[in-house]
């Protein structure tokens, strides 16, 4: 196995930016690949550090790749930098012209945990074919809410990063940033990918991911849908990870 750390200049986001990764033994290559994004207060080694994601990596013949984004929401930021394109565009250019990585979409997977849950559903929702599957655990999935929920909990520390990502008023309806609308557009339109939500029944998010799940279940949509005893904490992400890798076996998705 090949434990890697990068730090390339990308155009889309004007810096420089870390990129960690991990590339599987005894697999064939090109890749199968897994873009697993970070939460809120996390950097691109959050991953390493606090699950097994290489045990898993190498168990499941999967690469790896776990990029830093700060705290942009893997969004075009208001006042900062273009982290949808760079997400997007710009990084899987990057990996893909340097490492054995597939490029076809059936080989391509997103996953991330809170702030990551919202980018991966994002991704897949925003291009629905080119991910097998994606991937959110405890995800701050509904931005409108979320900023509801933060002015009810008068919660001003995070107020002004907010307002840098999704602009002063904070307005995201029917844009990409909103994944009901997003929903609902796909509703007409085929989409390859699968979609797993994973979230704690103890987890602040929880209510936020009842109601994305209630218009998953009534979208068009190939959705599954997993709750149980847990927090906003490593120990259930660990095993939400783990989880999902094992049915994504079992469905014949991987």
């Amino acid at each position: 196995m090949a434990l890697i750390h990068m730090t390339s200049s990308f155009q889309s986001i004007g810096k420089d930016a870390g990129v960690q990764m991990i590339l599987p033994d005894h697999a064939a290559a090109p890749y199968r690949t897994l873009y697993l994004l970070h939460g809120w207060s996390d950097n691109e080694t959050a991953w390493m550090r606090h699950t097994a994601i290489e045990q898993l990596a190498n168990e499941y013949h999967l690469a790896v790749v776990m990029p830093d984004v700060g705290l942009s929401y893997y969004t075009d930021m208001a006042f900062g930098g273009n982290y949808y394109t760079f997400i997007k565009e710009e990084l899987p250019r990057l990996v893909e012209r340097h490492f054995s990585l597939s490029k076809k979409a059936e080989d391509r997977y997103v996953a991330g945990l809170s702030m990551g849950g919202f980018g991966a559903f994002k991704l897949a929702l925003n291009e629905p074919q080119s991910y097998r599957a994606a991937a959110s655990f405890s995800g701050a999935l509904l931005i409108d809410e979320l900023l509801k929920l933060q002015e009810h909990n008068q919660d001003t520390t995070r107020k002004p990063y907010m307002q840098a990502v999704f602009g002063l008023k904070g307005n995201v309806q029917n844009t990409e940033n909103d994944l009901l609308h997003l929903l609902g557009q796909l509703e007409n339109n085929s989409t390859t990918t699968a979609f797993f939500q994973y979230c704690g029944t103890e987890d602040f998010l929880y209510p936020i991911n009842q109601l994305f799940r209630k218009h998953a279940k009534s979208s068009s949509i190939q959705s599954f849908y997993s709750e149980g005893p847990g927090d906003h904490e490593w120990h259930y992400w660990n095993e939400c990870l783990s989880n999902w890798l094992q049915r994504l076996v079992e469905l014949r998705f991987l």
